[in-house]
């Protein structure tokens, strides 16, 4: 490999080893989530996402309340939704 592939390998893992923190910087939350830097201002700025701004100036996300949003608004795979179309059916059976 050359140097400058094995320097971005060691960047992305030093960036995985800091988002196991409780608390996230702003940086981190966006290589935490993926989500790029000017989206997650309009985010922030919207009110959309879970945030704290402790002396109004620099910004930190909760890891668990960021896990928490990015898992908001789930859809059930078909097999989870005929499985329950099934219970429903059966628990609401008329003789």
């Amino acid at each position: 490999m050359n140097e400058l592939k094995i320097l971005e390998q060691l960047d992305r893992i030093e960036k995985l080893v800091r988002a196991h923190k409780a608390v996230l910087t702003f940086d981190q939350a966006c290589d935490y989530t993926g989500i790029s830097r000017s989206y997650m201002y309009k985010l922030t700025a919207r009110g959309e996402i879970p945030f704290s701004k402790p002396k109004g100036k620099l910004i930190f996300f909760s890891r668990e309340k960021l896990d928490s949003w990015l898992l908001n608004n789930s859809h059930s795979s078909k097999d989870e939704i005929k499985r329950g179309a099934v219970e429903y059916t059966f628990r609401n059976k008329r003789f």
